[in-house]
């Protein structure tokens, strides 16, 4: 889709842009354009060029071909996905970019940040929030921001979406967070297939957009492959064409031949991610009774009893600092609590996925982390595979094997440890801030296989929409010692308990979280809830079971010497004859209401 006419000169546009990335075409034929006031968001899979794009629009790289345009004045604020402070304390740092101190103070205690604070001992989220803060506090005409939720705790999240539903300017923003898109952006901009496609409308209605584009894509490529076949047979058919060596046939062929395969390569793939439960663990997986966990004088967990059963799927909220990792580390046994037991279960086969990384060395390559024997094969679920077949099933190119770990992208680095931890098979599965810097389609296949995952899931995030596709009950903590369990997701936390987090909060924060406590229900969801989906395969095994056991016991009263030669075996038979009929009666008619729910979803 071209850039569309507009009453107003856009702010900012690109316009046949071409760039290369060695000898592969990143862009062929972008353009774009950032109108004044419209908050846009730009998506795409990992390495389709978004972070390349914003730091072309900034001017802070050149194309290889086309044309930029700037509106006269327009002054630009970047986020970047990793920034990095300078100045001793963060005020230097926030007015280092010609802000004035009192806006920059504005904004630093809007996003929750002491401006004397050194800048050395700074977190990944308060490096963040300062970094948003920077931007605001410029006053710009048009911001960039590349994936600005990671490391934001839910209300970091919830004042970044108010600060930017009253920003003047423009906005492009680069994120993986649905929730977020959904309550910020008024146009959508796609990289597919090396161009710019356009959608006027809030990302709530991309993923049907998206579907159609991509189907009509299909359907261009299975006429451009009839067009080579039907070409191919004319050109090796023709008398003309074999004496007369008809050059301008054979170039155009082979034209099409060129352009097939390119657009053939640079269609998004999918990574092949397959999770194995393994062994079955215990009914119990972890108990917590009274347990109590504070550092350095302050109490971060205060008095929580909780069991976590096979096949639960807990989500952990809180506020950034409020022990959300420390729990999970009690959890699984790695640091004692201060007061209460804690009693794991049995047969457990952990694989935990930290948010800090610190698993993967940064003077590793990645060939060493995946085959840390030093050879040239990793085992997966029991079976050797080549370390760059596996690599490849993550996205990775074989090129990227012998790089290190610390040259990764924040996504790469992501996808890495999934790879590696989902080399081998685990019942229990820990995933402490997964969806950071995964694309849209990584983080669909990821929530597809954890849906599907049988065993048990504890999953720390500040994604919104993928703890309420997931969890089946959620666990907070305020940060100050006291918990709260309820079931299902963050939506439904917050209209159980919408005061949970209100006690010691500002006004603000305890007028935004009753907001989203009484925000209107999502659209309506297209495909069944995990839960639903998971009775429906059940029902559909047990069936045929229950149809065979009602048979097997029909044969069995067939004998009419059974009764008189043993009552009581009658009477049993008869007694789970009628039962399996009643559940089977009951399970017909649930099946079928999930079968019309399922297909009414799909449209």
């Amino acid at each position: 889709m071209s850039l569309k006419p507009s009453g107003k000169a856009p702010l900012l546009a690109l316009k046949d842009i071409r760039l290369m990335d060695g000898q592969t075409p990143l862009f062929d034929g972008v353009d774009i354009a950032l109108d004044r006031g419209v908050r846009a968001c730009l998506v795409g899979r990992n390495g389709a060029g978004k972070s390349t794009l914003m730091r072309l629009l900034a001017g802070l790289i050149e194309a290889d071909s086309g044309e930029r345009y700037v509106s006269q004045g327009t002054r630009f604020a970047f986020v970047l996905q990793e920034p990095e402070p300078v100045g001793i304390t963060i005020l230097d740092w926030v007015t280092s970019g010609g802000a004035e101190s009192y806006n920059a103070e504005a904004e630093l205690y809007a996003f929750g940040i002491d401006p004397q604070g050194p800048t050395t001992s700074m977190s990944g989220g308060e490096k963040r929030r300062a970094a948003l803060a920077k931007a605001f506090a410029e006053d710009p005409d048009l911001i960039f921001l590349d994936e600005p939720t990671n490391h934001l705790d839910i209300f970091a999240i919830q004042t970044l979406e108010d600060r930017l539903k009253s920003f003047r300017g423009a906005a492009l923003v680069v994120s993986h967070d649905r929730t977020f898109l959904e309550r910020v952006t008024q146009r959508c901009y796609w990289l597919y297939d090396r161009r710019m496609m356009r959608l006027d409308a809030n990302y709530t209605g991309f993923d049907e957009w998206r579907d159609k584009v991509e189907a009509e894509t299909a359907e261009s490529l299975r006429r451009l492959e009839k067009a080579i076949e039907r070409e191919t047979y004319t050109f090796y058919r023709s008398i003309t064409a074999q004496r007369t060596r008809n050059e301008g046939r054979a170039a155009r062929l082979g034209a099409m031949r060129i352009d097939l395969a390119s657009r053939m390569k640079a269609m998004d793939k999918p990574m092949d991610m397959v999770l194995d439960s393994g062994g079955v663990s215990g009914k119990l997986v972890a108990e917590l009774r009274h347990v109590a966990k504070g550092f350095g004088g302050r109490t971060l967990i205060k008095d929580l009893s909780t069991r976590i059963l096979r096949g639960d799927r807990l989500a952990i909220v809180g506020p950034n600092g409020a022990g959300k990792s420390t729990l999970v580390k009690l959890l699984l046994g790695q640091i004692p609590a201060d007061s209460g037991e804690i009693r794991l279960g049995t047969k457990l086969d952990v694989a935990y996925l930290d948010q800090g990384r610190d698993a993967l060395k940064g003077d590793e390559t990645l060939w060493d982390v995946l085959a840390n024997s030093g050879s040239d094969s990793i085992m997966v679920r029991g079976e050797p595979r080549h370390v760059a077949a596996y690599a490849k099933d993550f996205l990775f190119r074989e090129k990227q094997l012998r790089q290190p770990v610390k040259s990764l992208s924040g996504g790469e680095r992501n996808r890495l440890q999934l790879a590696r931890a989902l080399a081998k098979a685990t019942n229990l599965l820990v995933l402490d801030e997964p969806t950071n810097d995964l694309d849209m389609d990584t983080l669909d296949l990821l929530e597809d296989m954890l849906a599907d995952y049988d065993g048990t899931l504890i999953l720390v995030s500040h994604d919104r929409d993928f703890i309420d596709r997931l969890a089946t009950s959620t666990l907070a903590l305020d940060g100050n010692g006291r918990t709260a369990e309820t079931p299902g997701g963050w939506q439904d936390f917050i209209r159980q308990t919408p005061d949970f987090f209100a006690r010691g909060a500002t006004p603000k924060e305890i007028a935004a979280t009753r907001a989203a406590a009484a925000t209107p229900a999502k659209a309506a969801p297209k495909k069944l809830s995990y839960k639903d989906q998971k009775r429906l395969e059940d029902l559909e095994k047990l069936m045929p079971q229950w149809h065979a056991e009602v048979a097997k016991l029909e044969k069995v009263l067939e004998d009419p010497a059974l009764y008189s030669r043993d009552p009581k075996a009658f009477d049993t038979t008869m007694k789970r004859l009628e039962k399996l009929r009643h559940d089977l009666d009951v399970g017909e008619t649930e099946w079928l209401e999930l079968e019309d729910r399922k297909t009414a979803l799909a449209g």
